[in-house]
């Protein structure tokens, strides 16, 4: 039996890399949940129960942060010793702190536009601009976890996509508000 203490990879039998499979780690998921399951330990008593129930919280909380691409870099780079602590260390390159500051300028001059149509062309721009660079900076995290192995140069693209998904969200938030 493997250990609570155990690395998510292990728990679900994955290689320990940035990509997967994800219909293969559903269906590892499906199947622990169902071994783990607390009522397959109903007439075995209330240690038994609890136990299953761990093991439960276990299994949902790797899945939880293996299915989630941003949640896998940052957990592999911690596995291997270089910690994101994106609330302690903030620094980027200026090159990425001139994007944001565009990408917030740009943000500004959406929510200035009072027509609703321009508004929301203008905001699907800006969505179309940050989820490409989202889709650029997450595949040079991954070039730099499963090629390269460096997981100090990967931590600054974990920080990175931490910025932009925020910013993605609120993007999609003044979109959301214009429908």
């Amino acid at each position: 039996m493997i250990s609570l203490q155990a690395s998510d990879f292990e728990l679900f039998g994955l290689p320990v890399a940035f990509a997967l499979d994800r219909s293969h780690l559903d269906l590892q998921w499906k199947s622990l949940q169902r071994e783990a399951h607390p009522d397959r330990f109903a007439s075995e008593g209330t240690a038994a129960q609890r136990i299953a129930m761990q093991w439960s919280v276990r299994i949902n909380e790797a899945y939880t942060r293996l299915k989630d691409p941003l949640k896998r870099a940052a957990y592999l780079c911690e596995l291997h010793g270089a910690a994101v602590n994106a609330e302690n260390n903030t620094s980027m390159p200026p090159a990425f702190l001139i994007q944001q500051m565009e990408w917030r300028e740009a943000l500004d001059d959406c929510k200035a536009i009072k027509a609703s149509a321009p508004k929301i062309e203008a905001l699907e721009k800006l969505l179309e601009e940050v989820d490409a660079s989202h889709a650029h900076v997450l595949a040079q995290a991954a070039n730099l976890m499963d090629a390269d192995h460096n997981y100090t140069a990967a931590v600054g693209q974990v920080r990175a996509l931490m910025f932009i998904e925020k910013f993605a969200h609120e993007v999609q938030h003044g979109l959301d508000a214009c429908n």
